[in-house]
């Protein structure tokens, strides 16, 4: 029989995930309730956020979230897009862009296209519901992992521009560098195994998640 890993499937991520945010003995932790609004990143983080959303009795959302593939070699990233409602944000990836030279033009075109596609699956994915409130809130914004950080950064961006009280990022696991890095009110992160290597070696069940398992998830937040 072979070795178990840490987490069977996302959803057991995040039960384990909502376990440690839920523990009354946490220190220095940013004050979470009800009041909280979860924001899964899609797709594998909502079903992850899922989980974390009903141990609060939070709402849960998404903030929308696309990589932007280098020209010619879409699989390495030079940066991210993320969206919550209309505020939407980028960051660049430093490490790809130091070693390679982009066409302007070549990398506006990406921009565009990712651009376009996350405002198409902020669509499939909400439907008719309205954006989520963030001014004022305390949010936790919820992966399955972190491996380079670089849509968690955008994410990050674009909650921050919508102004709200406190932002929590909560994983099962990432990178060390990652999580330390990430200019959030506090990081939590289950594991943080040095070497890395990709998220999935993590879980027994990674599988895809689809959109309409991410449309679902949303509409069973109680708000």
């Amino acid at each position: 029989m072979g070795h178990r890993r840490p987490f069977a499937d996302r959803r057991d991520a995040g039960r384990q995930l909502a376990a440690r945010l839920t523990d009354p003995g946490r220190t220095g932790a940013v004050p979470l309730g009800p009041d909280a609004l979860v924001l899964g990143l899609p797709r594998g983080g909502v079903v992850v956020a899922a989980e974390v959303a009903a141990a609060l009795g939070a709402e849960l959302d998404v903030v929308a979230v696309r990589k932007l593939g280098l020209p010619g070699h879409p699989e390495l990233a030079m940066g991210a897009l993320a969206a919550v409602g209309d505020t939407v944000q980028s960051v660049r990836s430093e490490a790809v862009l130091a070693r390679v030279t982009v066409d302007a033009a070549a990398a506006d075109e990406v921009y565009r296209a990712e651009l376009a596609e996350l405002r198409r699956r902020q669509r499939a994915y909400r439907g008719d519901r309205p954006p989520p409130d963030v001014a004022g809130r305390t949010v936790v914004l919820v992966d399955d992992g972190l491996a380079t950080g670089s849509t968690a950064r955008a994410a990050l961006g674009a909650v921050r521009g919508a102004g709200p009280a406190a932002v929590v990022v909560a994983v099962p696991v990432g990178a060390p560098d990652v999580c330390s890095g990430l200019d959030a009110d506090q990081v939590v992160c289950l594991l943080t195994p040095s070497p890395f290597g990709a998220v999935g070696r993590y879980y027994d069940d990674f599988g895809q998640t689809t959109d309409d398992e991410v449309a679902a998830a949303l509409a069973r937040s109680p708000a």
